[in-house]
């Protein structure tokens, strides 16, 4: 048997229908089917088998469903099989089939639920916030449910590459540069731009006043950079020429960066490569795509309508170099130049993209704010142009979280001035709260982190009810005093419906795996989790009001056994689950 007993009943059905049905071709039976069906009582599987195959064969559906049942009812591994509706299969596995995943976890260990190798290499970029201030609570959803949907791929078998691009070239890091040098001048013994005494607001004006420019990022977190370019410079950078400015842009965005990867390490979200969009700028990329989209006849000199709401009279028609997005889905073409001559947003993109495509990946994944969804099939556009229609780019986008204490919105950060930073917020609750709750929801739906919530002990906290269930199995566990052996122990005295409705959810977390990564949606694990707790939980109470049923019985050494295996399954792939979602399992909770 493998791991998924699903893939294995499908493989029996699909072996049973060949059987019945010789002279059908292979994929005839592709759309095939085993799934849990949406009755439990119609038993532990259902099959769409007839339904799909009917036709092909030119049998009635409910006729070859029929035959179907009959032929699996005959295998060991199904107590009963019986056809339902229009030509569904509704399948009870015998009891000794289920049981026997409990040793199958034991022996995998967390490895359980592995998918098998995938052809291809993914690349999957997600964070890639602007470094141009501390990372926000916005930035952490981005960031969590990137790290988890890697590490969850790469459990369903796939190749990953986990990439963070640092959008370090346009308006906002010269922007970060200026409110940067504002700091360094106040950083300097003697700056003479401002009155002796001036407050925060002066000094500001001050410098907007004399060097003509808005002061668009004003957080303390630039003061420690302003002291550290006065350390090292002095008074040589008093003059803000572009070669200065260039000096200081680049080393805000070093120290921005060095706080967002230390950010990142404390939320436990790794990266394998870090890629620099002025770095791609520098080496041409953005020619090199402006080539290879020109060389198919993509690129062309033209004006574009006005955009929809516009006023004719606040609209400047102007030839400019245009993308023929239209051609792969786009809603219009898109320009890749500005006006300076320099590449458009998009542009810069364009060449990212074809850094990826250079890196010879087969499949291009982001995890983008729910801000960027407009942007979406732009992005698409370009990667099928520029791969031949050969590389698919998906986008997951996560929304905006609402941090909420006491019934009220949160929005003030110390640091940050009119946020609430990550940092804050782990500092709040702590990594693994953080983690678990930014998977408690579905990406694209908004949501509100609850810091009441996520510390209290009580079922209404996922994090702390699937906590709770692993903290209890590895207590048992330590009563029993560490048994080894389990994966051999005889499960026969398995038989109460509570304990068979714990081995059903366990064998379901490679099917989870498979499905969740599949449909790029790490929040299942996260619902899987507290399913398979609230089965334990509920084993576990059963066992106080019934002594037949508690783990541990001096008088019943094989029942203790069996039961113990149960348990150390139960926790291991709880903590193959939590594995995915980077957050720490506890051996007790306090």
């Amino acid at each position: 048997m493998t791991d998924d007993i699903f893939a294995h009943l499908r493989g029996l059905t699909v072996a049973a229908l060949q059987r019945l049905l010789p002279d059908l071709p292979a994929d005839a039976f592709a759309r095939v089917v085993v799934e849990p069906p949406r009755e439990a009582a119609h038993g532990d599987m259902a099959t769409n088998a007839a339904l799909v195959v009917g036709k092909a064969a030119r049998l009635p559906p409910p006729k070859l469903a029929a035959q179907l049942a009959e032929a699996l009812a005959a295998l060991p591994e199904v107590q009963e099989a019986s056809p339902a509706g229009p030509g569904f299969v509704n399948i009870r596995l015998a009891e000794p089939f289920l049981r026997a995943v409990v040793p199958a976890v034991l022996r995998a260990g967390e490895a359980f639920g592995d998918g098998a190798p995938k052809p291809g290499r993914v690349n999957l970029e997600y964070v890639s916030a602007n470094p141009t201030g501390p990372m926000h609570v916005g930035h952490c959803r981005g960031a969590v449910v990137g790290d988890a949907l890697a590490a969850l791929l790469a459990k369903a078998g796939h190749d990953v590459t986990r990439e963070y691009y640092v959008n370090d070239a346009g308006a906002q890091v010269q922007a970060l540069a200026w409110a940067a040098f504002w700091r360094y001048l106040e950083a300097l013994p003697a700056p003479g731009l401002w009155p002796q005494g001036a407050d925060e607001a002066a000094r500001k004006a001050a410098v907007e006043a004399r060097f003509g420019t808005a002061l668009q990022y004003g957080g303390h977190y630039l003061i420690p950079v302003g002291e550290a370019l006065a350390r090292e410079h002095g008074p040589a950078l008093l003059d803000p020429t572009p070669e200065n400015l260039a000096l200081i842009r680049r080393f805000a965005v070093d120290a921005m960066m060095a706080e967002i990867r230390n950010d990142l390490a404390a939320l436990g979200v790794r990266h394998d490569v870090f890629v620099s969009e002025a770095g791609l700028i520098a080496a041409g990329k953005l020619e090199e795509a402006e080539r290879a989209l020109d060389g198919q006849g993509l690129i062309y000199r033209g004006v574009l309508e006005p955009p929809k709401g516009k006023a004719p009279e606040d609209w400047e028609p102007r030839e400019q170099t245009l993308f023929r997005a239209t051609e792969f889905g786009d809603e219009v073409d898109r320009p890749l130049r500005k006006s300076d001559g320099s590449g458009t947003y998009f542009a810069n993109d364009i060449a990212n993209h074809l850094h990826k495509l250079e890196r010879g990946f087969d499949s291009l994944l982001h995890v983008w704010g729910a801000d960027h969804g407009g942007y979406v099939r732009r992005m698409q556009a370009a990667v099928a142009a520029l791969s031949h229609r050969r590389v698919p780019l998906e986008v997951v986008l996560a929304q905006i979280v609402h941090v909420v204490k006491d019934g009220q919105p949160v929005r003030m950060s110390k640091r940050a001035g009119t946020y609430v930073t990550l940092a804050d917020l782990i500092e709040e609750v702590g990594r693994d709260a953080v983690r678990f709750t930014m998977l408690t929801r579905k990406s694209d739906a908004q949501m509100e982190f609850d810091l009441d919530l996520v510390v209290q002990q009580s079922r209404d906290n996922p994090v702390f009810y699937v906590q709770y269930a692993h903290a209890r199995a590895r207590s048992v566990l330590r009563a029993a005093g560490e048994p080894a052996g389990l994966a051999e122990a005889d499960l026969s005295p398995l038989r109460d419906p509570a304990e068979l409705a714990l081995i059903r959810r366990i064998a379901a977390w490679p099917r989870v795996v498979e499905g969740a990564a599949a449909a790029r949606e790490p929040h299942r694990v996260a619902f899987f989790l507290s399913d398979l707790a609230g089965d334990f939980h509920l084993l576990w109470n059963k066992g106080r009001e019934d002594a037949a049923l508690r783990f541990i019985q001096e008088a019943d050494p094989a029942g203790t056994r069996a039961r113990l295996a149960l348990v150390a399954a139960l926790a291991t792939v709880i903590r193959s689950g939590l594995g995915v979602m980077g957050v720490t399992p506890v051996e007790e909770l306090k």
